[in-house]
């Protein structure tokens, strides 16, 4: 596997080395030792999947709050979409920053997002899956997002899009958040 940093701090784009024959590829997504040398979380006691039908989904931006923040391994499992990390950290370098990979099953690559960075994508084509490797389980009451066209992050966006949930839709602008 290799790690490449992105705009946000901590936050890395992870390649597969894939190795193919004539029975296919073969490519190792996750190893913990690996991670863990590369001084990235290792252990994801809660998994999800997100299924979308339609071109133009999106879904974001969310983050849960301390004390249980979550880091994120998101990849495309079917698909592709613009998948966005956007840093929330008052204290890090990268605060307010954004940074994006494309994700699709062809590649196998994930996006390793940091505790503390709000995570979003929008659907590239139809029918797209992500399966997401969490840190922490979900804690309801720790659930927190942004707006996805908050002018004050200007996250470059490949097209407006045309589905998104009533709650994404309602999410209000960073400066009017109140519980980092």
């Amino acid at each position: 596997m290799k790690f490449a940093p992105t705009a946000v701090s901590g936050a890395f784009v992870v390649e597969v080395e894939a190795r193919s024959d004539d029975r296919g590829m073969f490519a190792r997504t996750f190893d913990a030792q690996t991670f863990a040398a590369q001084g990235l979380v290792p252990v994801y006691p809660q998994c999800n999947v997100s299924q979308n039908h339609k071109r133009g989904t999106l879904r974001g931006m969310h983050y849960q709050a301390d004390p249980r923040p979550e880091i994120k391994l998101v990849r495309a499992t079917r698909g592709r979409v613009f998948d966005v990390a956007l840093d929330l950290r008052p204290d890090s370098p990268s605060y307010l920053k954004w940074a994006s990979v494309e994700l699709d099953a062809i590649s196998h690559n994930a996006f390793y997002i940091p505790a503390g960075c709000a995570h979003g994508f929008l659907t590239l084509e139809d029918d797209c899956e992500l399966f997401y490797q969490m840190s922490e389980t979900y804690v309801p009451e720790l659930a927190r997002g942004v707006r996805w066209d908050d002018p004050t992050f200007s996250i470059a966006w490949p097209f407006t899009p045309s589905v998104i949930s009533e709650r994404d839709a309602a999410l209000e602008s960073y400066s009017q958040e109140t519980s980092l």
